[in-house]
């Protein structure tokens, strides 16, 4: 038996805008999440361009070579960004979040990357967890106790955001964990994060073992609470199987 990570996801352009600005990616070794921004055109092209630039990391990856593989792919990504800003300068301030979980090859670790406002939780042993620390104004507010995390969720500046790819030099998050058997993740943009709470999150992820299911009803739930952004969801299942 070895460890081996299955997706499901959705997206979902939301009840008030007139496009989705979010992109994803599930495969067997791979699952990411983007929401652009700086425009509706230049958002959604910011995002794809970070899709298109990782998905290729979708392959069998040493232990190791985890966070080399991710980090050169988001340089890429952040360079690709650069050069459709440079093509049309109008684009000038588009970027997109971007937060991915690499699988290894041998079942053994899990690479996260992160920047931006989306965000990775992992609901381990009845236990929902946030792991990514959101790139926001809001969030250094909480960090130097100015403000509560519930005063955060509805602060004014709540969207802005302190680091994005937007071909300009950034400073993502880093990190690798060992997997475990039952372990399941939940990678999301703003969309739902900003509106559902945690403990709705946490009995969603609980009680909808399908992973499509339990997607539809996150996004489900986002749409009841007004729906005001694009809504993506993974959901990612870390599952014992017989070797092939």
């Amino acid at each position: 038996m070895t460890l081996k990570l299955r997706a499901a996801a959705l997206t979902d352009r939301g009840l008030i805008r007139s496009g989705n600005q979010d992109s994803v990616h599930t495969g067997a070794w791979l699952v990411a999440v983007a929401d652009g921004m700086g425009g509706m055109a230049a958002g959604d092209l910011a995002s794809r361009i970070a899709i298109e630039t990782i998905a290729p990391v979708d392959r069998p990856t040493g232990d190791g070579e985890l966070l080399a593989a991710l980090s050169e792919a988001i340089g890429e990504a952040s360079v690709r960004i650069r050069a459709a800003v440079e093509v049309e300068p109008t684009r000038q301030g588009m970027g997109t979040t971007l937060t991915a979980l690499l699988f290894s090859a041998t079942g053994t670790s899990l690479g996260l990357a992160h920047i931006g406002d989306s965000r990775a939780y992992l609901l381990r042993a009845g236990t929902l967890t946030q792991v990514t620390r959101d790139d926001t104004f809001v969030q250094l507010l909480v960090d130097e106790g100015m403000i509560t995390a519930e005063q955060a969720r509805s602060h004014p500046r709540r969207a802005v955001v302190t680091q994005a790819l937007q071909g300009e030099p950034a400073n993502p998050a880093y990190s690798t964990s060992r997997p475990e058997a039952g372990d399941r993740w939940l990678l999301c943009s703003d969309g739902l994060s900003n509106v559902v709470r945690a403990d709705s999150l946490a009995e969603a992820l609980t009680t909808y073992p399908d992973r499509d299911g339990c997607a539809k009803r996150l996004v489900d739930l986002a749409l009841r609470a007004g729906g005001p952004d694009n809504i993506t969801v993974v959901i990612a299942d870390v599952v014992d199987e017989p070797e092939e």
